[in-house]
């Protein structure tokens, strides 16, 4: 029992580190997870998931996947799938049956899967992965639409490529698990009432209880999390497997709620989501034995070259016929499809269960699961930004600014870089204080911008700046921190804490952000100064007009915050390590003298 209990701390342990170090590192966390994996398992034999866990170790697996597909089903809003492109609706609806078919014909005929396995692999194999694309899109900088098409994609593949796979297990129980033929026509319309139908109801009850308020605020999480893993138990009752169909259709009806605290459980499951993410990849890694991995002929090698190099590039090809891309978006758009962890943990599950249904290569899916995840990894990570460049598809719009805190100075400033063609976004948790920004057309994004949502749904890689400004000294602090090692420490500015902040409240220097401005401004100093009448002005230097001449010119107020230099870059005043020069346009922050206007 202490072994176990060890074995169990220490797996939370190398998940949450691996976790921390992608994060760190800048790497997908998958590829870490995985070394853990091998090394906890197939290398030193530390840890045997059969032998330690025994009878609950497929319950423990199936109960994570359950969590990790509700998780899925809740980014999925219809109203953002609505405003996507034509292009992103047909790769989800064209594309995915298409890999799914011919994932099902290479790995039958090349790998040498049977029927079963070669079938539900085709269908795990239509996800693609949002916590591999993400990061690899914030690097590489891709073009908006480009970068819309894979993130969409990989976003709502992830609980198609669940359901498909979990139709097609379903297929497969009722053909080969003792029901008569006879039975077929009811059973498979009973495996989409009792999922679908039992999933929306839940759903729906739970938005009746919490909206009515039967349920307190701390406990409509916990909540959530106990009807998500009881629904999946009495689904699987009735019906084996069914249960990760109904989990998902509860996310996906949730997500479409209007439940007022729903921010708040996005950010419980959002917590709950990494733990387990972790802890069953490195289980399902290592579960893997080397007779395993030497079943890794040449053959999966080859089925995996044409998923990468022939499946991918038909399916997306044919989709996109007529949509209006161009040659270059649907090339790399057929290119780019690394699997993740959602693929492993699924095939992991499935591959388990046809085993013990008596198919004898259905242990190998896991194998041939790792097999795409890495290579697909490895192939699509160092290629991405190469190939976008090479393609033209690459961002090429000035490096932008993102502005957390809304306000009546965050508006003013968002709108002269607007102006200056620079990228901006201004974004908060209050729909009030977004309400200046909106009237002027200034791009918001209403929300938590630490959270889940705002990963998915900002495109992080237009802005090389930040900025928080908001009325809360440690939540500026926070944003700072957390976007740091992103953006790098000197790209993060906040505004300076609130005067009465006292030494045993302020945060250690180590945190936060640079400051924003020589002399240092709070949020209360801003407030004043747009009631004086301040206002931001922009001036260019030359030859004639130098940064002397600039300085002679103003007031002893007046604050330079930043100038841009010709290619759109923004240097702060604060972080600069040169004066501005010639062609340089310097936006500086003053009292507007009677009679004068910005420039």
């Amino acid at each position: 029992m202490h072994d176990l209990s060890l074995k169990i701390a220490l797996i939370g342990t190398a998940g949450i580190a691996a976790q921390w170090l992608a994060w760190r590192l800048r790497l997908p966390s998958i590829v870490l997870l995985l070394i853990a994996g091998f090394v906890a398992g197939p290398i030193t034999g530390f840890i045997n998931p059969a032998q330690d866990f025994g009878d609950v170790y497929q319950p423990l697996v199936g109960l994570a996947v359950a969590i990790i597909l509700f998780e899925g089903g809740l980014t999925l809003n219809f109203r953002e799938i609505r405003e996507t492109s034509t292009a992103v609706r047909r790769i989800i609806l064209i594309s995915g049956p298409l890999v799914w078919i011919m994932s099902l014909l290479a790995g039958h005929s090349i790998a040498g899967l049977s029927w079963p396995t070669a079938a539900v692999l085709g269908a795990i194999l239509i996800v693609t992965g949002p916590t591999v694309i993400a990061p690899l899109l914030r690097q590489a900088r891709l073009s908006s639409r480009t970068a819309s098409l894979l993130r969409w994609e990989s976003i709502v593949n992830d609980p198609i490529g669940a359901l498909a796979a979990v139709l097609t297990f379903e297929v497969f129980l009722i053909l080969h698990g003792g029901h008569e033929a006879s039975h077929l026509a009811m059973m498979a319309p009973l495996a989409l009432i009792v999922s679908v139908g039992g999933g929306w109801l839940v759903a729906r009850f739970l938005q009746w209880a919490f909206i009515r308020g039967y349920v307190a605020e701390f406990l409509k999480a916990p909540i959530l999390l106990v009807a998500v893993l009881l629904a999946y138990a009495v689904t699987n009752m009735i019906l084996e497997e069914a249960g990760l169909l109904t989990v998902t259709i509860m996310g996906v009806a949730i997500a479409n709620t209007r439940i007022a605290s729903l921010v708040e459980i996005r950010r419980f499951k959002e917590t709950i989501t990494v733990l387990l993410v972790s802890g069953v990849f490195i289980l399902l890694t290592a579960s893997l034995t080397m007779d395993d991995i030497a079943s890794l002929d040449w053959r999966v090698f080859a089925f995996v070259a044409a998923l990468l190099f022939v499946i991918r590039p038909i399916a997306i090809f044919i989709a996109t016929i007529g949509t209006g891309l161009s040659w270059q978006e649907r090339l790399l758009t057929g290119w780019i499809a690394p699997r993740g962890i959602v693929a492993v943990a699924v095939s992991g599950l499935f591959g388990s269960a046809l085993g013990a249904m008596g198919v004898e290569d259905g242990s190998r899916m896991v194998a041939v699961t790792f097999a795409v995840v890495i290579l697909s990894i490895i192939l699509h990570g160092f290629s991405l930004s190469p190939l976008a460049g090479l393609l033209g598809l690459k961002s090429t719009g000035a490096p932008g600014l993102l502005i957390v805190g809304g306000s009546t100075w965050a508006r003013k400033l968002a709108a002269v870089l607007k102006d200056l063609e620079i990228p901006v976004l201004i974004a908060d948790r209050n729909w009030n204080h977004l309400k200046e920004a909106r009237f002027a057309n200034v791009p918001i994004y209403f929300g938590e911008i630490l959270s889940e949502d705002a990963h998915h749904r900002v495109q992080f890689h237009d802005y090389s700046t930040l900025m928080a400004i908001s009325d809360n000294d440690a939540y500026n602090t926070l944003v700072c921190t957390n976007f740091g090692p992103e953006l790098g420490r000197s790209n993060v500015f906040q505004i300076a804490p609130d005067n009465g902040t006292s030494k045993r409240q302020a945060v250690t220097f180590t945190l936060g952000g640079r400051p924003l401005s020589d002399p240092p401004l709070t949020h209360y100093d801003l407030h004043m100064k747009e009631l004086e009448g301040w206002d931001f002005r922009v001036t260019k230097l030359t030859d004639d007009f130098t940064i002397a001449d600039y300085r002679e010119s103003r007031s002893e107020e007046n604050i330079v915050l930043l100038w841009i230099r010709p290619n759109g870059r923004l240097v702060f005043a604060t972080t600069a390590s040169t004066e501005p020069a010639a062609n340089d346009r310097i936006l500086s922050y003053g009292p507007n003298p009677r009679g004068d206007t910005p420039n």
